[in-house]
């Protein structure tokens, strides 16, 4: 009998600035038979995440760089056809932290995968969304264990508009923040502070001094700086510390598309001059720690405390122009490409 064919999009060379249809290529194979201890996944929806630019490249990080032609690393969540693990069956749905892949199928060894129990209470989705790794996971820790607000500390935010910074927000006014979000532009600014509850929001791209814009919006200086960005907004946040600041580098989106090494940050030295702290943010460093963390996101979300937006693309075909997106400030929220609607 022979093998469906998987549609995969793969590497086809390594991108210079935003990936296009030249760096990323569709093709069409047999499906692989799986190897002992392994998963055939059917996937239902795959991620798309800045992170991915950077496995694109060919610079060290805490994944190896996606080879030439292999397909694109990805989070996805799908149902089980074929198993050779004792801990899935067909008909399971599975879910692969950075393991799975741009493709209709994935082939994973279990020991990578997370079972997913369906919740009625939620669309399955919402693995990939609010309850991922990529979305509620990454604020919660970010915030919470490296970030450790206390009740009256500022919390300013870069891309505070997008899928984690939304999150990470909104967990600082839990826990008694005023949280200052910095986007692209006003119609974001007025989202975070009408809907999500930011104490003020900063269109970035309407201010000549965005060092003086934020001193003056945070007149009692900053005391989490949660980084998405890197770049100038890390340097003109940095003006801003507060004694004892702690910031989380979570990302730098900023500069995934530099074809040259990028210089700075230039304000390094205020980390010295505020005795601040600079923490990086993985959050594969905590995955034993995931399902009491699952829990409070979801007593957050029945409680409306936490809002939030998926951006949703249908279509493997159409990945590489709504990855674009990412970059372009264009996405509203977690953006997820729909391979099949056949569990929505």
């Amino acid at each position: 009998m022979s093998r469906p064919t998987n549609r995969q999009l793969y590497l086809h060379q390594r991108p210079v600035g935003v990936p296009s249809g030249s760096d990323i290529k569709l093709r069409e194979v047999p499906l692989a038979e799986p190897g002992e201890g392994q998963v055939v996944i059917r996937n239902l929806y795959i991620s798309l995440d800045p992170a991915q630019r950077d496995w694109m490249s060919d610079n060290v990080s805490y994944f190896p760089p996606i080879p030439i032609g292999g397909t694109i690393r990805s989070t996805s969540l799908g149902v089980v056809e074929e198993s050779r693990h004792p801990g899935f069956k067909p008909g399971d749905f599975a879910l692969g932290l950075a393991t799975n892949d741009w493709a209709e199928y994935s082939i994973t060894h279990g020991d990578q995968l997370t079972r997913i129990e369906r919740d009625d209470k939620y669309p399955l989705r919402y693995q990939l969304s609010i309850f991922s790794g990529a979305m509620g996971l990454t604020p919660y820790f970010g915030m919470l264990e490296l970030g450790q607000p206390q009740p009256g500390e500022t919390v300013l935010i870069s891309a505070a508009a997008g899928a984690v910074g939304s999150i990470a927000g909104q967990i600082a006014k839990i826990k008694g923040c005023r949280v200052v979000g910095l986007t692209g532009n006003d119609e974001k600014c007025h989202w975070l502070t009408t809907e999500l509850g930011f104490d003020a929001a900063i269109n970035y791209r309407k201010t000549d001094d965005l060092a003086k814009t934020i001193a003056e919006v945070c007149p009692e200086r900053v005391d989490i700086y949660f980084d998405n960005v890197g770049g100038e907004i890390l340097d003109a946040a940095l003006l801003n510390l507060n004694d004892f600041a702690r910031v989380v580098f979570c990302g730098a989106i900023s500069t995934y598309n530099a074809s040259e090494p990028q210089p700075g940050p230039y304000n390094y030295w205020q980390i010295l001059a505020r005795s601040a702290k600079v923490l990086g943010l993985l959050t594969i460093n905590y995955v034993d720690r995931f399902p009491a963390a699952l829990a409070e996101i979801g007593e957050w979300l029945e409680q409306d405390k936490l809002r939030f937006n998926e951006d949703i693309v249908d279509g493997l075909e159409n990945a590489v122009a709504a990855y674009a997106r990412l970059f372009s400030g264009d996405n509203k929220g977690k953006l997820l490409v729909r391979l099949s609607t056949d569990f929505d």
